[in-house]
């Protein structure tokens, strides 16, 4: 009555996979939705170092597990995913497999499927966090570096998330004032993020650095539109949205090529 054993999927058929469970999969994806790597602005830092990370660990060396912090719509997942392409593209051989944070639990089921496999796979979990009375933090001490089997040589872990210690600070306020402990009871969770080798900060951005992503947009897909009318309306689209981000750039940008009859996707 048992489900089959899980066998493992033909890597070399795709680049990138999702991991499924009930039943336990990985489905491979033909095509991943992410942007070229230079039209990504104002994050040339951060984007440097997590390039340099990847490339390190495509080539079979030493890297970090990282975690990209910070500002919504700063484009966290989009750089995870310009960023193995650019490593595919240099030609190295490096699979990306997004595991969802409610799947946290299988991960281990997961982590015993890439590890009998000779290709090497950055994990990827977009928008983690952990709320009230959340365990599932537990199941990714595991991946980082739990475990008496600790990480397989060929995993490396990125996630993303709004928060730097991976949980609200309401929360980490609460431990303080209920534990018997509190220094312990915060410590246990905080430390999750301490696993981290590489924290990786996203931050607001300037109106400069709103405009010029526009600007490449418009470039990189022939938008043509005048410098004035161009200012006029993106400020005017990121002031009636309260925020400006790359993704108020991106949305502000499909709008004016829906106008100008451009496709941009396809």
């Amino acid at each position: 009555m048992a489900p089959a054993p899980l066998s493992a999927p033909d890597f070399a058929s795709a680049d990138a996979f999702v991991w499924h469970v009930e039943p336990d999969r990985l489905e491979p994806v033909a095509k991943v939705n992410r942007v070229d790597l230079s039209l990504l602005v104002g994050v040339d830092r951060t984007r440097e170092t997590l390039l340099a990370n990847t490339l390190q660990f495509a080539k079979g060396l030493p890297a970090n597990n990282a975690l990209l912090w910070g500002s919504r719509g700063m484009g966290k997942s989009s750089i995870v995913k310009a960023i193995h392409a650019e490593v595919l593209r240099q030609g190295h051989d490096l699979k990306i497999v997004e595991l969802q944070r409610e799947d946290l639990p299988s991960v281990s089921r997961l982590m015993n499927l890439l590890r009998a496999s000779e290709a090497r796979f950055l994990l990827f979990c977009d928008d983690l966090s952990f709320g009230h009375d959340d365990q599932h933090y537990k199941s990714l001490k595991a991946v980082l570096d739990g475990g008496i089997e600790g990480r397989p040589d060929n995993v490396v872990f990125y996630a993303t998330s709004n928060r730097r210690h991976l949980m609200p600070r309401d929360m980490i306020e609460n431990e303080r004032s209920s534990a018997i402990n509190p220094s312990e009871a915060v410590e246990e969770k905080v430390s999750l993020s301490d696993r981290f080798g590489l924290w990786l900060g996203f931050h607001p951005c300037s109106q400069d650095d709103y405009l010029d992503m526009i600007r490449g947009y418009c470039k990189a897909y022939g938008v043509e539109i005048d410098e004035e009318t161009l200012w006029a309306e993106a400020i005017e689209w990121q002031a009636t949205r309260g925020a400006r981000s790359g993704r108020v750039a991106w949305q502000y940008f499909t709008d004016l090529a829906g106008r100008r009859g451009v496709v941009i996707n396809g």
